[in-house]
């Protein structure tokens, strides 16, 4: 039986190994393994907790450099950046499918510098457990043991008093209990301190007149454990979101996250065994289409699990969640191409049941192929027909994948399969927006066609290929110019589990959308 274009394009879309894999640092060719952790390992089909969805996690070797240490996070131009308690700053590019996080792409690292530009490298001097952005795009460090905030123009420079209210909370901390949080928002520079004494003020914000209660309402799973603020970050709309964290010899961590805007306090989440829990410290908020998401992180305090599973040990754990929502938006439709004008194109119009799909043909450079969509469309034999396949990607920018419909071999409708037209000789390639045909083999090809959603190149031709197929491709012909919205529309219609063979199950959509007329933009010429 010959492999379908429905079937080959799965093939190429599902090369992404989860599990233990390795990257390159780019500072001196550091090359940690990470690892995939689910969130409950008792029952990885968990995916929530209190008001957050789990988007994946892993946990890190430390490798040569000891990565480790993780005490603050912060989304900033698609990474996460952080400090470690030995004097160090690290940048972590997280490679996501979608929204998923699925590993790590690149880690830069670098050391801490004091108002001389040296390095750090005594302990008191180095224990770096708070970051953030500063409004004027300068970093804000903040330390203890010797307490203190540093401002840095570059995190690889040297460093800057910062004098600010936030230093009124260390007047009576201990060595090893100072600042844990610093993050801004709307409302100002919010700090917070590692304590419980329910006398002493846990937060403030620095430069506001807008004010947190006075010690913040512990989580009770987590107060009787002497549970106390290690990290926060705040939403672009001034909400923002406070880790606790709590530990008891014997027992373990404990974890929390609690959202804060003005007076209303709302606990999202509460992390107890049997969850993945170690000694989280750090919390970064992402704002993405529409979307919230949180970033945790955890602090290894240098001695891993991952070198050897002791008592006491700990991991480097990086995960993501999703913030609920109960009428979140759709992902944006990337925008189709508009085709090329050097090039003689024909538009035509897909009328559906959901709405008007516009493509433009590539008579000139795919001229056999999209002549024979033409005459489908002329003849009519697509009218009544149906988009019945809807295949989702997790990777990439979404929505991905593509959808697929036409004629389904119907003896009544179908005409001769058509000679190949491979993008090697045409110049196409399976780019968004772009329409290709469905083919057993070349040469088979008839009334039957998918649009991508996203750019899926591997579909293209590839003569180096050991396989006939892929050196071949698919025959792209077209591109929507109008309608993406559709596109993606039909794509998230519901799917039914039980329909399609083989690969295809589960993409069939439960309800197929009918494709009312085909027709040409311009009335044919003669």
């Amino acid at each position: 039986m010959n492999r379908s274009f429905a079937q080959l394009a799965v093939f190429t879309l599902t090369g992404l190994a989860l599990g233990a894999s390795q990257h390159a640092f780019a500072q001196e060719d550091i090359w940690p393994e990470t690892l995939a952790v689910d969130l409950n390992a008792e029952d990885p089909e968990i995916k929530e907790v209190g008001e957050l969805i789990y988007k994946g996690g892993v946990k890190i070797r430390p490798g040569e450099h000891t990565i480790g240490g993780i005490s603050s996070l912060e989304w900033h131009d698609g990474a996460l950046w952080t400090v470690s308690d030995d004097g160090r700053w690290m940048r972590i590019v997280p490679d996501e499918a979608g929204a998923q996080l699925v590993d790590l792409t690149s880690m830069d690292m670098g050391t801490l510098r004091d108002l001389d530009g040296k390095e750090l490298k005594k302990k008191e001097l180095a224990d770096a457990e708070a970051i953030t952005r500063d409004p004027d795009g300068g970093w804000l460090v903040a330390f203890e043991r010797d307490h203190r905030i540093w401002r840095y123009e570059t995190l690889d420079g040297a460093a800057s008093v910062h004098d600010t209210k936030a230093t009124d909370l260390l007047e009576d901390a201990e060595p090893n209990g100072g600042l844990e949080t610093l993050t801004y928002s709307i409302h100002g520079l919010l700090a917070c301190g590692e304590w419980t004494d329910g006398d002493q003020a846990q937060c403030i914000f620095a430069g506001s007149s807008w004010s947190l209660p006075n010690t913040l309402t512990v989580p009770s799973l987590l107060a009787e454990h002497g549970g106390a603020p290690v990290d926060a970050s705040c939403a672009e709309n001034g909400t923002c979101y406070i880790l606790f964290r709590s530990y008891l010899s014997g027992y373990g961590n404990r974890a929390a996250i609690v959202s804060v805007n003005g007076e209303e306090t709302t606990t999202l989440a509460i992390f107890d065994a049997p969850l993945t829990l170690d000694n989280f410290e750090g919390l970064a908020v992402r704002e993405h289409n529409g979307r919230r998401y949180l970033y945790l992180a955890s602090d290894d305090n240098f001695n891993n699990c991952f070198e050897k599973d002791r008592d006491g040990c700990q991991n480097t754990l990086i995960m993501k969640f999703e913030i609920r929502q109960e009428n979140p938006p759709p992902p944006p439709v990337a925008n189709a191409p508009e085709p090329d004008g050097t090039y003689e194109t024909t538009k035509v119009i897909l009328e559906t049941s959901m709405g008007d799909i516009t493509v433009a043909l590539e008579t000139e450079r795919a001229p056999i192929t999209a002549a024979n969509f033409l005459r489908y469309a002329d003849e009519d034999r697509f009218d009544g027909t149906v988009f019945y396949r809807a295949m989702h990607i997790n990777w990439g920018d979404q929505p991905n994948g593509l959808i697929q419909g036409g004629t389904q071999w119907d003896p009544k409708r179908i005409l001769p399969g058509i000679q190949h037209e491979p993008t090697t000789e045409t110049g196409l390639s399976h780019t968004v927006g772009a329409l290709s045909m469905a083919m057993g083999e070349p040469g088979t090809a008839n009334g039957d066609f998918s649009i991508m959603l996203g750019d899926q190149t591997g579909l293209d031709a590839n003569p180096q290929s050991d396989d006939p197929v892929w050196q071949n491709g698919y025959a792209v012909f077209g591109y929507v110019t109008d309608g993406m919205d559709v596109v993606a529309a039909i794509h998230a219609s519901p799917t039914d589990p039980e329909k399609g063979e083989g690969v295809m199950q589960g993409q069939m959509l439960a309800e197929p959308v009918t494709i009312i007329d085909v027709r040409r933009l311009e009335p044919r010429t003669q």
